[in-house]
């Protein structure tokens, strides 16, 4: 049992440890500060210069280098808090949010934990323990097994329940430890690599194998609850948009259920809710037959979610506020559900290549443009280096209308506006989703991104046409404003020569843009790249006539005119100004692609060696495991070779291009072959997030 409720209203001034990092971290400094408290935070050396470091009241560094020794370690995120003077813990999501033995931890060490009972914690945290109470409070479960560990007799029971089936891992989430299998022949392997990555990830290799629904919504309940038996749900969420299992576009209310349903899916969270005597904020998640309108228990995340702004938006309620006075014995403010106003949306921006099968990409965030009216919660700011250590969360997009068709607009014209320099993310992913059919008519299911061909890759060259334009803009502003800018409009020749911008995309092509000489003039009015650096100030506009037709697009130039950032059709293009010199003597590169040998196509760190020398490989074999922003990436043999030489080891930290593998022909030891590294979806489930 823990201990006893603490006074039911907080000390006044009370200092508050946020165990987390990132755009969580910051967002709940926001309430903190709101609610007069003092923020406390414990960054790993990675983060010293993070933004939310920056906002809080106190810090105290970690030591370690890695998650073990920073944001998971226990002993010394509670060391922070006594060095601090903490009165009390808040988790966030992620990392230790769902750790029981850290709540028991902190109670035991006498501080509030702002969350719910870690025996609720522990509880919920088994798949299988919540499904049994899930059906003792009168929940439907999606048929299966979880009575027996044994291959063949889960294989013997895959069999029974029907394929296709999904085997998922009793602890832990965030889509780790999950395998679907669509033909029996395939079920041990997936068997195998289902234990394998929930043993890694959650230290339990225990697993349920369950029907899986061919045509699945992911709809979920908000549940809050206090201390006094009150429990009150805060409507539905869709999630259904998923890449890998990991969430990317969540809007409350969930849209297209019928009256009946909408009613079964909240009545039923609060039944478990009051089953497991819950309390503070959590989240019971259900998968919804798309054909048949069936709803069944998936899971209850004891924790906040990353998609919870949505529903902020819809109810009017903080709920790291509603968390904070929950934890520190207080009433709820209501006793039944608030009305729903509105629709909200959010979209996750994450750091990854939805063209290269959503691998992660790391860089340093140039310029951030985010455009006004909108919900902005970020972990990063202009000059954040985004590294590969952490999940490729950067930050969540959310628009607000009266209703979804007005919320979809305005979504859309947010992420036309949008600026996010300097690094590959999946912007235009999510502006593409906005036209899709199925988005558009509320008919999504969790297969929509395996099903639908992805988005085109952007028109880098299209790009440079706007990026030309607006750094030659800033450059005749910046001309007007000099000593000779009064003369610029009484020149007494007009320009004669068209002028040549060569510039150079964040993916290496190189664009030369002619400009022609009548179309090179100063601006009217402040030029693009007008204003200092800031967090996320709004984007610039450069306007153009082309083909007829006068344009406005967002962009974003380096008042040092080095580089620039344009978005078009939500992706944001970021070049480098390059200068003549380089133009006619460009540097040496050498490409990532090493003929004869796998090689790590972003940075990471060496989870598995699946090879030694002289071991013959064929075709989509396993070489090297790696492990980048929390998810895992099996690259693989293209076709067959041997293994001629393995240069790193698990645990070897490796850059971008660097040679793992070299192979060669398999019969022969000159005329490598010409293997390109590839990852298997299958083995990257997804990060920390949920």
């Amino acid at each position: 049992m823990i201990a006893p409720p603490p006074p039911s209203t907080p000390v006044s001034r009370s200092r508050i440890l946020i165990a987390n990092r990132g755009e969580i971290a910051r967002r709940i400094i926001r309430t903190v500060h709101r609610l007069g408290h003092l923020a406390v935070v414990a960054p790993a050396p990675a983060d010293r210069a993070a933004p939310f470091v920056a906002e809080a009241d106190l810090v105290v560094p970690l030591d370690g280098e890695d998650l073990a020794s920073t944001y998971l370690d226990v002993d010394a995120l509670l060391a922070a808090a006594r060095r601090a003077g903490a009165d009390a813990v808040h988790p966030g999501y992620g990392f230790l949010a769902e750790n029981a033995a850290f709540a028991r931890a902190v109670v035991e060490a006498g501080l509030v934990w702002i969350g719910p009972d870690p025996d609720v914690i522990a509880t919920m945290g088994s798949k299988i323990e919540a499904r049994r109470l899930a059906v003792e409070a009168g929940v439907p479960v999606v048929p299966g097994r979880d009575d027996i560990q044994d291959p063949a007799a889960l294989a013997d029971a895959a069999a029974e329940i029907g394929y296709p089936v999904m085997i998922k891992a009793s602890a832990g989430g965030g889509g780790r430890g999950i395998r679907v299998v669509h033909d029996p022949a395939d079920f041990a392997a997936a068997l195998a690599a289902a234990r394998a990555e929930a043993d890694r990830s959650f230290g339990d290799d225990t697993v349920i194998v369950e029907r899986f629904i061919t045509h699945p919504r992911h709809v979920e309940v908000q549940i809050v609850a206090d201390r006094h038996g009150t429990v009150v749900d805060l409507g539905t969420r869709d999630c259904s948009v998923q890449r890998r299992h990991q969430k990317l576009m969540e809007e409350a209310p969930a849209p297209g259920l019928s009256p009946a349903s909408d009613e079964a899916l909240r009545a039923a969270a609060v039944a478990l809710a009051r089953r497991i005597a819950y309390d503070n904020v959590g989240t019971v998640e259900f998968v919804v037959d798309a054909v048949t309108g069936a709803h069944h228990f998936l899971e209850m995340n004891t924790r906040l979610q990353v998609e919870h702004p949505v529903t902020e938006e819809v109810t009017g309620f903080d709920l790291v506020e509603l968390q904070i006075r929950s934890a520190w014995g207080e009433p709820l403010p209501f006793t039944e559900p608030p009305p729903i106003r509105g629709h909200a949306i959010e979209v996750r921006i994450n750091a990854e290549d939805p063209a290269a099968d959503f691998a992660p990409r790391t860089g340093t965030v140039t310029a951030l443009g985010v455009p006004p009216g909108v919900r902005w919660e970020s972990g990063v700011k202009e000059g954040s280096v985004v590294g590969s250590l952490y999940d490729p969360l950067l930050a969540k997009l959310i628009v607000t209308g009266p209703d979804r068709p007005s919320a979809l607009a305005r979504l859309a014209a947010a992420l036309d506006e949008l600026i996010v320099a300097g690094i590959v993310t999946n912007t235009g992913l999510h502006r593409w989703l906005v036209d899709q059919p199925a988005v558009r008519d509320a008919a999504v299911t969790t297969r929509l991104l395996d099903e639908t061909p992805g988005p085109p890759v952007g028109d880098a060259a299209d790009a440079a046409w706007w990026a030309a334009r607006a750094h030659l803009d800033q450059k005749a502003a910046r001309a007007a404003r000099g000593p000779w800018g009064a003369l610029w409009r009484r020149r007494f020749t007009p320009h004669t020569t068209p002028v040549t911008v060569h510039l150079r995309h964040l993916d290496g092509s190189e664009h030369a843009v002619e400009v022609p000489p009548d179309d090179v003039a100063p601006p009217r009015g402040p030029g693009p790249g007008a204003g200092g650096p800031s967090d996320h100030r709004p984007a610039d506009r450069v306007v153009r006539h082309r083909d007829g037709v006068e344009r406005g697009v967002a962009c974003r130039v380096d008042p040092d005119g080095t580089w620039v950032a344009v978005a078009l059709d939500g992706v944001t293009h970021t070049f480098t100004v390059r200068e003549r010199s380089e133009v006619w003597a460009p540097e040496a590169r050498e490409g990532h692609h090493h003929a004869g040998a796998v090689v790590a196509p972003f940075p990471a760190v060496v989870t598995e060696v699946a090879v030694t020398e002289g071991d013959q490989v064929g075709a989509g074999d396993v070489v090297v495991v790696i492990e980048a922003m929390k998810m895992l990436h099996s690259l693989t043999a293209p076709g067959a070779a041997r293994v001629a030489e393995v240069r790193v080891a698990p645990g070897d930290t490796v850059e971008s291009g660097r040679v793992l593998v070299v192979l060669a022909d398999p019969d022969a030891d000159p005329g490598p072959a010409d293997p390109r590294p590839s990852t298997d979806p299958a083995a990257a489930p997804g990060g920390e997030q949920r």
